[in-house]
């Protein structure tokens, strides 16, 4: 769930990035630099491409259940509750490495922990196939998060490791663009298996895909030595509370927690049966509107980091763009909470565009503190967003299911409700963003004020 820089500044990267502080323009840090060295055409395939398939894997778990859904429900009996807190035990398994995979991935490296991750997932894979309960089911999805939630940290390691500065960004959005292959092959193509397969099947054959990107990460990514982190496990972990404990990193997460666990929760479950209540789709028709949600998310990862890349030179930092378009994000989910929705697929697609601009928000952080403590910055931030995406997938479940439903479906006012309480809590994130951004600037301009009478 990481922003397209933020593979520029993990702690082992050795590059000093000054902590802001109060007053300070944010935007006089400069960007991360890095050592050149040489990238050969069979360097990247053998250190992108075992990431990148990793990275598609782990986008296509987390959203195939919008897909499913409909299974699931007739073959295991699931309600909207229900279903909401199996999904979503994939988002608190995922959270709950978060903290400790940063420091892993400095003592042990980014191929070896990804590939014994990768086997939980492919386990989990397996007993979701084989499951006949809810809890079977919660087991195997939550063996899934936990297996995938190295995927994109990992990567950004091992790029930072082998590849030059200049071309991190670049090959950072490749990287995201891998995961919205992921959605894409979740929608419709899922959809088009259902029809000669059942889901269990699926599942069964994600279990052995993942076993053989398992395999692929620990024989073809090469091992690169790299000295021991000089900081004790101690000082390691007292990191952790140095970021939890800044004023800066607590006035940009809220925002940047609900538009994110907002985007995963609605869009990896909840879009597809509102498209069937409220929109009034058949499957086929769903998995094709879910397919060009994913490719507008694919484009909004590339499109957005490209634009905050450009505006950088005219003064803009990431965090402007990114406030921008979580402003646009909120709006569009109005738009779906109201039941006003003149063009179905121009306001989903807008969904999927706008819901990635909080991944700008990682690029952003990272550089507000130091270099050692850039990767539990962003793992300190996806902690929270996975956190809340959990709650926020399953709370929405619990809020549908206080209305009775209907014949086909769930009840339109119980979505309304879901999305709409999700939509206030990222209003009160926003206000309390920009009255502490209000507040950082007055406090910068009174002690610009003492400096000049001194």
């Amino acid at each position: 769930m990481l922003g397209i820089n933020t593979a520029q500044a993990p702690p082992s990267a050795g590059r000093q990035i000054k902590p802001e502080k109060h007053g300070d323009d944010p935007l006089s840090s400069s960007p991360p630099t890095s050592a050149n060295r040489p990238m050969t055409p069979w360097l990247v395939v053998r250190i992108f491409v075992p990431f990148a398939l990793g990275y598609f894997l782990s986008y296509l778990y987390r959203t195939v259940n919008a897909v499913i859904a409909p299974n699931l429900a007739v073959d295991i009996g699931v309600d909207p509750s229900g279903l909401g807190l199996l999904t979503a035990a994939y988002f608190i398994a995922f959270a709950s490495s978060q903290l400790p995979l940063g420091i892993l991935l400095d003592r042990f490296g980014p191929r070896r922990i990804e590939a014994v991750l990768l086997l939980f997932a492919a386990a989990g894979a397996y007993i979701f196939s084989r499951s006949d309960t809810l809890t079977g089911l919660a087991v195997g999805r939550a063996f899934i998060g936990f297996g995938v939630s190295a995927c994109l940290m990992a990567a950004f390691k091992a790029f930072v490791m082998w590849f030059p500065a200049p071309q991190l960004p670049l090959i950072n959005g490749i990287q995201m663009t891998s995961g919205g292959l992921g959605a894409l092959s979740a929608t419709a193509p899922v959809e088009a298996l259902l029809g000669v397969m059942d889901w269990r099947a699926v599942f069964l054959l994600l279990a052995l895909a993942t076993l053989a990107v398992a395999l692929v990460v620990f024989f073809v990514v090469p091992d690169k030595t790299e000295a021991a982190p000089s900081d004790s496990l101690r000082q390691q972990l007292a990191g952790i509370g140095e970021v939890f404990s800044s004023p800066v990193f607590w006035r940009i997460a809220p925002w940047a927690t609900l538009s994110q666990a907002a985007y995963l929760a609605i869009q990896g479950l909840w879009s597809g049966p509102w498209l069937r209540d409220a929109a009034g789709l058949d499957r086929s028709a769903i998995a094709q509107m879910l397919l060009l949600v994913a490719a507008a998310m694919t484009a909004g990862y590339l499109l957005l980091g490209i634009l905050a890349n450009r505006l950088s030179r005219i003064g803009w930092n990431p965090l402007m763009v990114a406030a921008i378009g979580m402003l646009g994000f909120m709006l569009v989910q109005a738009l779906i909470v109201s039941g006003w929705v003149p063009d179905v697929y121009l306001v989903w697609m807008l969904f999927g565009f706008f819901g990635t601009s909080g991944i700008l928000c990682y690029a952003d952080l990272s550089q507000r503190f130091p270099a050692r403590l850039a990767g539990r910055v962003n793992t300190g931030l996806n902690l929270l967003v996975f956190i809340v995406a959990f709650t926020a997938q399953w709370g929405i479940g619990a809020v549908i299911d206080l209305w009775p439903s209907t014949a086909t479906g769930y009840a339109v006012p119980g979505y309304q409700a879901g999305f709409g309480l999700m939509l206030g809590l990222q209003a009160v994130a926003m206000a309390w963003f920009l009255a502490a951004s209000w507040r950082e600037r007055r406090i910068g301009r009174q002690r610009g004020a003492v400096r000049a009478l001194d």
